[in-house]
């Protein structure tokens, strides 16, 4: 999930796609087109904008990724309304969120790091979370 330019939804999408299985499916969800389209040129199998789309498809995810805005009502410059991050808050997808948002909101004990250690550490969380999905199957 991502908005804006779609540079943070891009980025993550392209290293899910590379440290995933292949069979992984990406849906990207972006509140406007141009985040979509990125998110898709950068792997995903499916992409939707806009606030329907979102409010519409995030029940149906397993995960949800994104910067920590998503949740967060009129973030993201406004793009982000407030019925996009109620669907998302109260999605029952687990949430692996990146301490990002353009909004008057931080994060206290949060290390700041470079937007690709971060997007490192979220796929490394997606990874063990496939595993430990593997091992109870």
């Amino acid at each position: 999930m991502d908005g804006q330019g779609g540079g943070i939804g891009r980025l993550i999408t392209e290293q899910i796609r590379k440290a995933l299985p292949t069979d992984t499916e990406i849906i990207a969800l972006g509140t406007n087109a141009v985040a979509t389209s990125l998110m898709l040129r950068a792997g995903a199998n499916e992409g939707a904008s806009g606030e329907n789309a979102v409010v519409r498809n995030v029940d149906d995810c397993d995960v949800i990724v994104g910067p920590l805005g998503i949740i967060l009502a009129h973030s993201m410059r406004g793009e982000l309304t407030p019925k996009m991050s109620e669907a998302i808050a109260g999605s029952k997808a687990r949430k692996i969120l990146l301490p990002l948002t353009l909004s008057q909101v931080e994060v206290v004990g949060v290390e700041e790091e470079p937007l690709p250690h971060l997007v490192e550490k979220l796929v490394k969380r997606l990874k063990e979370m496939l595993e430990v999905k593997k091992e109870n199957v």
